[in-house]
């Protein structure tokens, strides 16, 4: 956890330790950072605003190296740093002041999600077998997806973000059920960061193909995925 607040640290590290996490903490990006660069956590929880390197600086250092999950804390009227956070890979934010417990019920909906993708235990179902449309090819049990022989890496939302379209190739997911894939029920996220996260999803996927276009917008209605 990274902010420069340290009664937060504090008071949110007590928290998570008591629910079992093991928390370590850093008033600044660039000592997180250095941290990092010897062990990455699996996930983190960072501030936007901070000292020597802020929150947007150091997501943008770590998502040259790693795609695990990362929550903003955002003040409360911050909107365009949320929006430019989630564009940056950012999975979730969380509005300062906010409840302890929604951060935990939170970083927990996170890390089951990046668990289920991670493990190589996962009983074989429709959402764990090789995904292959067109180009596309997913690996849900290795957290793979390429394009065209290119390989894309994507953060564990923008996967299931993903996932979700291309398993019903040609048929509309509303924003609400979107939502339903990437977040826990007790977890509410507005429609704009359902949008940023697609919006990351083809920013990533034309990094392999400045022509991808799978990824249809239905203004209004939500999101579908059209086979080559």
């Amino acid at each position: 956890m990274v902010d420069d607040d340290r009664n937060i640290l504090t008071s949110v590290s007590i928290t998570l330790e008591a629910e079992g996490f093991e928390v370590e903490t850093f008033n600044d990006g660039q000592s997180a950072l250095e941290a990092f660069n010897k062990r990455m956590p699996d996930m983190a929880v960072l501030d936007i605003k901070m000292p020597r390197m802020d929150g947007m600086d150091l997501l943008q250092r770590l998502r040259q190296k790693t795609s695990m999950p990362v929550i903003f804390l955002t003040s409360k009227d911050d909107e365009i740093d949320e929006v430019l956070g989630l564009r940056m890979g950012a999975d979730d934010y969380v509005k300062k002041p906010f409840s302890q417990r929604l951060l935990v019920e939170r970083i927990r909906s996170l890390l089951r999600r990046q668990e289920a993708i991670a493990t190589n235990e996962v009983a074989v179902t429709e959402e764990t077998k090789v995904i292959v449309r067109g180009s596309l090819t997913m690996d849900p049990l290795r957290h793979s997806v390429s394009w065209r022989g290119n390989e894309v890496t994507l953060t564990v939302t923008e996967f299931l973000l993903l996932q979700a379209l291309a398993l019903r190739p040609g048929f509309v997911k509303s924003r609400d059920q979107l939502m339903d894939v990437a977040y826990d029920d007790q977890v509410y996220v507005d429609d704009r960061t359902i949008d940023s996260h697609i919006k990351r999803l083809r920013k990533k996927m034309r990094t392999a193909d400045d022509d991808f276009s799978a990824i249809e917008t239905l203004y209004g209605i939500g999101y579908r995925y059209n086979e080559e």
